[in-house]
């Protein structure tokens, strides 16, 4: 009897149990044999693993903030129980054969205990076509550790210091309040963003203004710049050397002095011009407001600092009502004097109703001056 060769039979063979392989499961001619694809499906499938799980998973957690350790970082993922990063990190860590197609999973968490979720999971793929399933169960170990950001405020650790002032004063009580929610406002932003470096560790009252320590240097600058900005004013900055990393390079802590204006929204200041007195309206990169014996805008030249060299005189919080005795022009109108009710002639700005019966004013070193109605109720 003539063998295989002889009658040109191709039929190949299982290497470990001899049993002839079908075509459908031979490597095409040229291509790259691996041993598996020469055994037969009966042994091809007694070694067979669909996915390959580890035996557990550990997943390093912050307790004072939730982050999640990722690699080499804290990662914030928000997640109200620990149950999806479980299922993130199994998905993770799990292997899928990699002659498999068409595969589906599923899984059921199981909380054993407050630190320990099992994971049963059900697999299902093709391969040679042939429908497979597999089941494998993970225990996924909650390690409840402090995140490098938790201990770091933990310990007091910041890098800056904004320190907010005022010039020849101290600041009012709605300027700290401001300069507290732009603080908090910025650095929540920062944290919505991503930054993990961003955050306060300590606000602080201090008699002549407020001190808000902040975790980096830049985060310091970012905040003192929004506060002037808003608040008007100056910034310097003066950095201290503390200490030196593990690269050799010098560590500064920097000290960001905020010094807010002299005068503020409200205010009643004669900047010596002869031109009259001006309500301060803003402060925000230089000084505008009103001229309380026409009406006209006011704003200070940038050269000088945004800040006129200019005499104080009161504020609306001084205001009183008198009553208009009569409008004798469109420059001049007849007031009774609130202390003396004495008829006086006083400019009249071009803010005074012609129909008003009573108006605010403020009686000062300038005289007798009529002020604008919506600054009077903003100050109420």
């Amino acid at each position: 009897m003539s063998n295989s060769r002889e009658t040109g039979d191709s039929r190949e063979f299982c290497p470990r149990c001899g049993d002839p392989v079908p075509e459908r499961d031979r490597p095409l001619p040229g291509a790259p044999r691996d041993h598996d694809e020469s055994l037969c499906d009966a042994c091809y499938f007694e070694d067979f693993d669909l996915v390959d799980a580890p035996d557990r998973i550990e997943v390093r957690v912050c307790s004072g903030c939730g982050a999640v350790h990722r690699g080499n970082r804290w990662v914030d993922v928000g997640a109200r129980d620990y149950t999806d990063v479980a299922v993130d990190e199994v998905s993770e860590a799990l292997g899928v054969h990699v002659d498999a197609r068409d595969v589906s999973w599923a899984v059921d968490p199981e909380q054993v205990d407050q630190n320990t979720i099992r994971m049963h999971c059900h697999f299902s793929g093709v391969v040679r076509e042939t429908f497979v399933e597999e089941r494998a169960t993970v225990p996924v170990l909650i390690a409840r550790q402090t995140c490098t950001r938790c201990g770091r405020i933990a310990g007091g650790y910041y890098a800056s210091v904004v320190q907010v002032r005022a010039e020849d004063r101290t600041p009012t009580p709605a300027e700290r309040r401001r300069a507290r929610e732009i603080a908090e406002t910025y650095v929540a932003d920062r944290e919505a963003d991503g930054d993990r470096e961003a955050f306060i560790t300590e606000t602080d009252d201090v008699d002549d203004g407020v001190d808000v320590k902040l975790s980096t240097n830049q985060l310091g600058k970012d905040v003192a710049t929004r506060i002037t900005r808003e608040l008007g004013g100056s910034v310097e900055s003066y950095p201290t050397l503390v200490t030196e990393d593990s690269d050799g390079n010098e560590v500064y802590r920097v000290t960001f002095a905020v010094r807010l204006p002299r005068f503020t929204p409200g205010h009643v200041i004669d900047p010596d011009d002869g031109d009259g007195p001006v309500l301060v309206r803003s402060v925000s990169g230089n000084l505008k407001g009103t001229r309380l014996t026409t009406g006209a805008e006011y704003e200070s030249a940038f050269e000088d600092d945004g800040t006129p060299d200019a005499r104080e005189l009161g504020s609306v919080e001084d205001a009183v009502e008198t009553t208009v005795v009569t409008v004798e022009d469109e420059h001049a109108v007849q007031l009774l004097d609130p202390e003396t009710y004495e008829a006086k002639t006083v400019p009249r700005p071009d803010y005074v109703d012609v129909d008003a019966d009573a108006v605010p004013v403020i009686k000062s070193r300038a005289g007798l001056h009529v002020l604008p109605e919506d600054a009077v109720a903003d100050a109420e």
